[in-house]
């Protein structure tokens, strides 16, 4: 039986890179007849200090055991026939690793964001210097095969390595339901308010905050009609509009996301969000929640605009497009249905399964 062996960061359910493009396909990899193992580099105790502001010299440790980790990984990689890495080896600046793993194995080289750029956590700005963008070309010319999560990642990838596939970062529509119990503004809730929410990390409220202002004067349109809600941080506070904050769980994400009416995705126009994948608003819609996004990147792909969603730019279209959908519950009932569509038709772990164990199969082979 073909084995593969996963070279990634963190444990299996902790990053939503890993657990919306490798993870979802493990169980069908093993009944496919593909054993698989996990090697990861940052334990769940170290998550605690890694993630957090202070404790350089505990940061400084878990960089170098990690590197004793890939060493192990390299003296053992005969053992497997595949070696599937996710991103990167180490969170150091080196290839060392992935060069190696190449000269012995058939690699399979998977990402899904720009990540040539820099792009570091608030709290880890200092260890900025230990990065090296450059190494993402690297990489990709040491594999057997690159998957791609989108046009953009792709064409960048070809550029360096031609055996590059696109296959885009994927939801579970057997677990991101529509649950419409949840929500809904109508004449038998009178006193329930129209959710608008965001959902993501603490190191991306950044974005969240680019539709402020919009937010700010829907709040103030809408003074008794509205609320703003966040998934990610339950500390999170904004002195202009008044939010819902929670934390986010395996277990109470499908629930916090259903009790949206609206699902918005603001995002910068730069190089960096152009190699993003959707993941926010594709797990709006699996939900069956209507989705209002940023005209960046992919999300012109995944939006048909007016049918399965609104795709806005300036502050103005924000407030217009919201306005609409706060009015509309038809609209909203329509657009949230559409959505469900595209993502089970396109962008689900079922309509794209095949495609991952296409590329196993071919090393294989």
């Amino acid at each position: 039986m073909p084995s593969v062996l996963i070279i990634a960061d963190h444990r299996l359910n902790r990053s939503p890179s890993q657990r919306y493009r490798f993870e979802q396909y493990l169980n069908y990899f093993k009944s496919e007849g593909f054993n698989w193992e996990l090697s990861e580099i940052i334990t769940e105790k170290d998550d605690r200090i890694f993630y957090h502001p202070g404790n350089y010299l505990k940061k400084a440790w878990i960089l170098f055991k990690s590197i004793f980790i890939r060493f192990k990984d390299l003296q053992r990689a005969k053992k497997f026939d595949i070696i599937f890495i996710q991103r990167e080896a180490l969170l150091l600046g080196s290839s060392y690793f992935e060069k190696q793993f190449y000269k012995n194995n058939k690699v399979v080289f998977d990402f899904d964001d720009s990540i040539w750029l820099l792009d570091t956590s608030p709290e880890n700005k200092k260890f900025e210097f230990l990065k090296n963008p450059n190494k993402t070309k690297i990489n990709i010319a040491h594999a057997n095969c690159v998957i791609a999560g989108n046009t953009f990642l792709a064409n960048y990838a070809k550029s360096f390595n031609p055996n590059t596939v696109i296959i885009p970062t994927t939801i579970d529509s057997d677990f991101h339901i529509p649950k419409p119990e949840l929500r809904g503004f109508d004449s038998a809730q009178p006193d329930k308010k129209i959710v608008i929410g965001w959902s993501g990390s603490i190191s991306t409220i950044k974005h969240f905050e680019i539709a402020i202002p919009a937010l700010k004067e829907i709040q103030n349109k809408y003074p008794n009609k509205v609320e703003f809600h966040i998934i990610g941080q339950g500390s999170y506070v904004h002195p202009e509009i008044k939010v819902i904050s929670k934390n986010w769980s395996t277990q109470t994400e499908v629930d916090d996301l259903n009790q949206f009416d609206i699902g918005i995705m603001p995002l910068p126009n730069d190089e960096w969000v152009k190699g993003k994948c959707g993941l926010k608003g594709l797990s709006y819609m699996a939900c069956g929640v209507t989705t209002l996004m940023s005209d960046v990147g992919v999300n012109s792909e995944i939006i048909e605009h007016g049918k399965n969603g609104f795709l806005a730019t300036t502050q103005q279209e924000w407030v217009s497009y919201l306005s609409q959908l706060i009015e509309n519950v038809e609209l909203r009932n329509k657009m949230g249905q559409e959505g469900r569509e595209t993502v089970v038709k396109n962008y689900s772990v079922n309509a794209n399964k095949v495609k991952y164990l296409e590329v196993l199969k071919s090393l294989i082979k």
